[in-house]
């Protein structure tokens, strides 16, 4: 086995990527951040699959996380919101554009990719995760959508795979922003296997020793704990099924159990705009063919919502000043009009529109 590590400076870099055998590795470094993707850690992956892609000694990728309670907490949300109150999106829009570049390479890579998704996994993280053939979870896999929760929207590809979830569990998701834990994530197929962390290392010293991945991993694998969420999966069906936000909670409310209550108070402390975006967002993913088409829809909404009120608000509530009491604009979801889905959903100009490369 050889191991070839760059850059030089490994103490500054964001990213760190080695050659393993037969296998590329591409390891986050922002423990402080829980691996939360900036700009320049977009770009460094793209380059790196692409060169990696020409490489016939390179069999496989691999993407894990050095230390820390990663995998990755998601993108560079205080970048965006500089961004939105001092230049108009103007550097957000390039972190998205770059970021979904590589969420697209990742998605139609003609190597095979496992991610392991050993730790929060969120946004950002989903993003480089779900397009990847092999998605592994373990004991410490926390799995979440949580954008509406700052105004957002599941963007990085979340329109594409959430909706096509079974039993409304994505749409679920999306207005929720629920976490999931590995044993979930199998169940909802949004893992592939599940491995002991303690695993990780064996898998990855076989898999860059050549032999086949999905042997690897099931052999590996263990029986997960019982999935929680299972036990609500009817209900999720259910109250979920609408096209409407009013409706979902009207039907919520309609409940009388514990569990209705509960998701009906977490609803009511979400953007009403982010979650109509989203709804919107998954029902127009299941009328594209291509998964570019996906992303250049959702390289419109993130262009227009990243100025609007609701996401500088919720990243102040949640992050900034963390009193979780963000003031939403429009403030009802009866506020939140066709015109203004409209306006967030329609085209950019020609020489605006994301193209994979």
């Amino acid at each position: 086995m050889t191991t070839d590590t760059l850059p030089i400076d490994a103490q500054a870099a964001e990213i760190l990527d080695r050659r393993e055998g037969v296998a590329g590795v591409i390891s986050l470094n922002r423990p402080k951040a829980i691996h939360a993707l900036t700009l320049g850690m977009c770009e460094s992956m793209s380059a790196l699959l692409s060169e990696w892609s020409g490489e016939d000694g390179v069999r496989a990728v691999m993407i894990e996380h050095s230390e820390g309670r990663g995998f990755c907490s998601g993108g560079d949300i205080n970048l965006l919101r500089r961004s939105a109150l001092e230049d108009h999106g103007e550097e957000g829009r390039k972190f998205f554009l770059a970021e979904y570049r590589l969420n697209h390479q990742l998605f139609t890579y003609g190597k095979p990719v496992v991610a392991f998704m050993d730790g929060i996994t969120m946004g950002g993280g989903v993003g480089i995760s779900q397009p990847a053939q092999y998605r592994v979870a373990t004991e410490h896999t926390r799995f979440a959508m949580p954008e509406t929760g700052i105004g957002l929207f599941p963007d990085v590809g979340g329109g594409w795979y959430l909706s096509r979830l079974d039993g409304r569990l994505g749409h679920y998701l999306a207005l929720t922003g629920a976490r999931l834990d590995g044993a979930e994530c199998l169940w909802a197929g949004l893992a592939t296997h599940y491995l002991p962390s303690d695993a990780l290392p064996e898998a990855k010293r076989r898999i860059a020793a050549g032999h086949e991945i999905g042997g690897v991993l099931g052999a590996l694998s263990v029986k997960s704990p019982e999935p929680k969420i299972a036990a609500h999966a009817g209900q999720i069906r259910k109250h979920f099924a609408f096209d409407t936000l009013e409706q979902i909670l009207a039907s919520l409310e309609s409940d009388d159990s514990e569990w209705a209550a509960r998701e009906l108070a977490t609803l009511r402390t979400k953007s009403p705009q982010a979650c109509k975006v989203a709804l919107r967002q998954l029902e127009t993913s299941l009328t594209l063919d291509t998964f570019a088409q996906n992303m250049a829809m959702e390289y419109r909404i993130g262009s227009r919502v990243l100025v609007l009120p609701d996401f500088a608000e919720g990243v102040r509530a949640v992050i900034v000043d963390k009193d979780h009491a963000p003031r939403w604009n429009p403030p009802s979801p009866d506020q939140v009009t066709s015109a203004m889905l409209d306006a967030i959903f329609e085209p950019l100009g020609p020489e605006r529109e994301w193209r994979p490369s």
